[in-house]
């Protein structure tokens, strides 16, 4: 920890390859915020201490990732309603009071990058959900507050899928589905699954996609395409993007919880963008 300094970072396991530090210190400098803000490699065994000695020491904020985030919303005292539907919490906030406020930033910054930075409109749009895992369940309702027409949850075991459409219910019309099942087009296709880390695609109909009308968006990144938007270009997908700008956006929303100032993502995610690039 740095002395005199309003402390923050992230938790994860592993840790090395986090692009938080590098966001949050350029955030900082645009905002003219002064803090300090590290990645911090947390044991598999015992994240809760690790946590909590991190705010007794007096940490201000924290990120959370791999593979903490549901030992991070059993840690906290109060959760965002987000963060509850969610359940699972990736943004930690310690009040002046020493109680620990756990948030979900993730549905929020997928929906900024959907609406703000592509300007896809999301409401009466017909919406498939690929996956039914933690990365799934944390945008649901954000995606569901801005009134698509349905949205399809599609998952290799049809009954998680069941069990989140369910769960998400009374927000919206959400079905759930095999993947064989889907024989109709979609206005918008979330890849919410890892395979995309793996090299490898879900295994989706072509008849999901209506060339030059679906779009289509994978939560993962890389420097090249993802396969599943290599897939989906291929099938003649009218717009493809990945899920660069939904770590930028969920971490400016971190960012404005803990300091009341949101700040401009276009410049870093560009930065970030060339960086991946180069």
């Amino acid at each position: 920890m740095v002395a005199g300094l309003d402390q923050y970072g992230v938790f994860g396991n592993p840790i090395g390859h986090s692009k938080s530090p590098l966001i949050h210190r350029l955030f900082a400098e645009q905002t003219g915020q002064t803090m300090s803000y590290e990645a911090l490699l947390a044991p598999l065994d015992g994240f809760a201490d690790f946590a909590r000695d991190f705010f007794a020491r007096g940490g201000r904020g924290a990120n959370v990732t791999v593979p903490f985030k549901e030992q991070a919303f059993a840690l906290v005292d109060q959760l965002s309603e987000r963060a509850e539907r969610a359940g699972a919490v990736n943004t930690l906030c310690r009040h002046a009071d020493g109680k620990l406020l756990g948030d979900n930033t993730d549905g929020a910054g997928l929906v900024r990058d959907l609406t703000v930075n592509a300007g896809w409109a999301l409401a009466g749009q017909r919406i498939l959900l690929l996956g039914a895992g933690g990365a799934v369940r944390g945008v649901l309702q954000p995606l569901l507050a801005h009134k698509p027409r349905e949205l399809v949850i599609a998952n290799r075991t049809l009954s998680k899928a069941e069990t989140l459409a369910q769960h998400f219910a009374d927000l919206g019309p959400v079905l759930a589905s095999e993947f064989a099942w889907l024989q109709q087009p979609f206005d918008l296709i979330i890849n919410g699954t890892s395979a995309s880390l793996a090299g490898e695609l879900p295994p989706l109909p072509a008849a999901v996609i209506k060339p030059g009308h679906t779009r289509c968006y994978d939560m993962m990144y890389s420097a090249e395409p993802t396969a599943f938007n290599r897939w989906a270009s291929d099938l003649g997908a009218a717009a493809c993007m990945d899920g660069l700008g939904m770590l930028v956006e969920q971490a400016a929303e971190a960012f404005l919880l803990w300091r009341g100032v949101r700040p401009d993502s276009a410049p870093v995610l560009a930065e970030l963008r060339a960086q991946l690039a180069g």
